[in-house]
């Protein structure tokens, strides 16, 4: 099942959009491109995909149906719309560190059940996960130092990063600015 944007929701993720690309620091490192571009490999699944997801002022629907159900929960198998302004948080961070290959996902979108089970497991999810909400996703990016791509992130102020050195993966999200 795929959740369609009501108006609510649009208007929250043209203002997180737009609090990423004001940021001086975000734009200067990606100047004004007229294609964006995501590689991303799901490590539970096996899938991969490279797509231009947004190009010429506009994002690509197919584009994004393709990247809502890489990044699906591998669990239930169920989809769900993934917020734009973190495929943008993702392309600009990858643009940052000036690394080409393909993120390695760890976890994107997570049905409630899914992370009530692992809440259950782990002091690690929280309860109210903005994966749920597609809003959230756990990677790396092979060929980058992990602490390097958590600076990076950081330094975006764009949303939540997470640092998990033992597990090898961050954290991104477009909730508040905030950092652990």
């Amino acid at each position: 099942m795929t959740k369609h944007l009501n108006r609510r929701g649009f208007i929250k993720n043209i203002a997180g959009l737009g609090a990423l690309l004001s940021s001086p620091a975000a734009l200067a490192r990606i100047g004004t491109p007229t294609r964006r571009e995501l590689a991303l490999h799901n490590l539970h699944t096996g899938e991969s995909t490279e797509v231009v997801y947004w190009r010429d002022g506009d994002y690509a629907s197919s584009a994004l149906t393709d990247l809502n159900h890489l990044l699906r929960d591998h669990r239930s198998g169920e989809v769900w719309e993934m917020d734009p302004a973190l495929l943008d948080q993702l392309y600009v961070l990858q643009r940052s560190v000036g690394v080409e290959r393909p993120y390695h996902v760890i976890s994107g979108y997570r049905s409630p059940a899914t992370n009530a089970m692992l809440s259950s497991q782990s002091n690690g999810v929280a309860k109210r996960s903005l994966h749920m909400q597609g809003r959230a996703i756990d990677v790396r990016l092979p060929g980058v130092k992990l602490s390097r791509l958590r600076e990076a992130a950081l330094a975006l102020q764009a949303g939540g990063v997470g640092y998990y050195p033992k597990s090898n993966f961050i954290h991104l999200d477009t909730g508040r600015v905030r950092f652990w």
